[in-house]
């Protein structure tokens, strides 16, 4: 198996790396930076996001897997305790006969913006937002290519199911399966009065749907695409669809969505 590790560069992450680095040389497995079969996330969801991005024109042919050195990450199977048993599933040394290795495949969004520097195409794991850097944002939303609604707030928050658990769930939005393939509208701090009428709730759109976001008016904005940052004076339009790819992530234990979701907010107390 071919493989590299992308970490958060912090004192236990290092240390884990090169744990692994030995532990997979021991079990034969090859390193490979340019071409890897899966790719080991060590450090948070950030890291993973950057793993992601990284290696985003090579989702095809590439899987993910995450360890989690500090608080449990939503893309993160592994704890930095169980090294060595990654290593050995993933070698395929000591496989339990009740572990069946498995890949599971979660939506992505795909971005179209087009700004004075002309057509940007992204691939999104997480979410997408747009905001005024001077003040309000006012955009014109369409779905289908039907005028919606025109939004005047903070900005806008458009995440994947897997992304719904992070900034979108902090803006009100649901949370929604990474089994179900749709992207996810989320309004952030709307006007809403006798003048300005937004709709005031989160969108799901399916697969086969889309929606066009339009500067309507001379504003300095900020995108945000996961873990990316980019200013934009001259946006013209962004369109927002579920992407034809998906991101892989190499599954060496069941670790169930609905389980994540409740270690991280709802925790082991209640029984």
């Amino acid at each position: 198996m071919r493989y590299n590790v992308q970490n958060r560069n912090d004192e236990i992450s290092n240390q884990l790396t090169a744990n692994f680095h030995r532990l997979a040389a021991d079990r034969g497995m090859k390193f490979d930076e340019e071409a890897p079969e899966v790719v080991v996330s060590i450090g948070g969801d950030g890291t993973m996001l950057h793993a992601f991005h990284k290696y985003s024109d090579q989702l095809d042919r590439i899987s993910f897997v995450g360890v989690h050195t500090g608080h449990l990450g939503f893309y993160a199977d592994w704890q930095a305790d169980e090294l060595e048993q990654l290593v050995n599933l993933m070698a395929g040394t000591k496989l339990p006969d009740s572990i069946t290795p498995r890949i599971v495949q979660y939506p992505l969004i795909e971005l179209e913006i087009v700004s004075e520097h002309g057509l940007e195409k992204y691939q999104v794991l997480n979410e997408f937002t747009l905001k005024g850097v001077d003040g309000t944002l006012v955009a014109q939303i369409d779905i289908n290519d039907q005028i919606f609604e025109m939004f005047r707030g903070d900005g806008i928050c458009i995440s994947t199911p897997s992304g719904s658990t992070a900034y979108n769930k902090s803006v009100g939005g649901a949370l929604i399966h990474p089994s179900i393939e749709a992207l996810q509208i989320a309004e952030i701090a709307s006007i809403n009065n006798r003048v300005y009428r937004t709709l005031g709730s989160s969108l799901i759109l399916p697969k086969h749907h889309h929606c066009d976001i339009y500067s309507s008016k001379t504003q300095r904005l900020i995108l945000s695409l996961d873990h990316l940052t980019i200013a934009v004076d001259q946006l013209q339009s962004i369109r927002c669809a579920v992407s034809a790819q998906k991101v892989s992530f190499a599954r060496f234990r069941p670790f169930p969505f609905w389980n994540r979701v409740k270690q991280a907010f709802i925790g082991q107390g209640f029984q």
